[in-house]
């Protein structure tokens, strides 16, 4: 019999990335979620933790993790079902979702917010690239995650949820200034450009669809979607910008795209893992009937 003590140290090592991190989530002391893990790599026969900066999850570890998640929902299901003793009625359960931070300022915090309204949980979301947001549930950090990439991790299933479409803009005044001959691989060599994270490469994927080829950026990291269509309304460069969070901006004139007509469209997946839990799939709901009414 496996200790699930020593899982849950498992699991918060790698959702916060250190054994500090985990220590203070768990009340422990760094040296307790040490000993605990120790234990467990004993138990099981081998490494569940590199331990890097941060620390993740080995193969194993990660099928720990998620069987740790999983079971946690179950156990919260069965308390409300059963009356357990010591039981507390009224405890929620943290659920961990990652998502990238587009969907999260437009369709999708409207979506989760509306279920924890109703549903006992608490809300753990992680903010990735939606290209990368995939390796969270593969890692057994999050039990859900809102992804670019359609294959899901071993032992999830996949919803597919339509397309963000995005728009090439930046200020009037920005274009003026720096493309006044053209938006073309010389113009877009110079000026600059917004990107959320190094991880970002939707700039890049649209220059390589305008160009037909790669271009090196002069680039601007703004990791905040608010602070990303600030800086192109104050003139600071240039960028892929969720359609549905600039429209208005767009009807105003007070950003204009570079070239009208050149959307770049993100098809968008669910990727959630196979527990048999109410729970996740009322989340699972309602995050489909959200971007049904959102996205392309």
């Amino acid at each position: 019999m496996l200790d699930y003590a020593a899982l849950a140290a498992l699991a918060a090592v790698v959702r916060e990335g250190s054994f500090d991190g985990a220590a203070r989530t768990l009340h422990v002391t760094p040296s307790a979620v040490s000993q605990r893990i120790r234990a467990l790599e004993e138990r099981v026969g081998c490494a569940l933790v590199v331990r890097d900066q941060p620390c993740r999850a080995t193969a194993v570890g990660q099928r720990l993790c998620q069987h740790v998640e999983q079971v946690r929902l179950l156990e919260h299901e069965l308390r409300d079902a059963l009356p357990l003793p010591g039981a507390q009625a009224g405890t929620r359960v943290t659920l961990s979702v990652a998502v990238n931070a587009d969907s999260l300022a437009t369709w999708f915090a409207p979506a989760v917010a509306a279920y924890a309204a109703r549903a006992p949980v608490l809300l753990d979301i992680a903010v990735d690239d939606e290209s990368h947001t995939a390796q969270w549930l593969h890692s057994g950090a999050v039990l859900a995650a809102v992804s670019a990439q359609p294959r899901p991790p071993s032992g999830c299933n996949t919803v597919p949820l339509g397309s963000m479409r995005y728009v090439a803009a930046a200020s009037p005044a920005f274009i003026a200034r720096h493309f006044s001959a053209g938006v073309g691989a010389a113009s877009l060599a110079q000026a600059p450009s917004l990107m959320f994270s190094t991880k970002d490469e939707l700039q890049a994927r649209w220059v390589r669809r305008r160009c037909r080829r790669d271009v090196e950026l002069p680039r601007h990291l703004l990791p905040s979607p608010q602070a990303f269509v600030s800086a192109a309304l104050a003139g600071m460069g240039w960028g892929m910008h969720p359609q549905a969070l600039v429209a208005g901006h767009l009807r105003s004139g007070a950003l204009a795209e570079l070239v009208p007509g050149t959307t770049l469209d993100v098809a968008l997946h669910w990727h959630h893992a196979r527990a048999a839990s109410t729970l996740l799939e009322t989340l699972t709901a309602a995050v489909r009937a959200a971007a049904r009414a959102a996205l392309q």
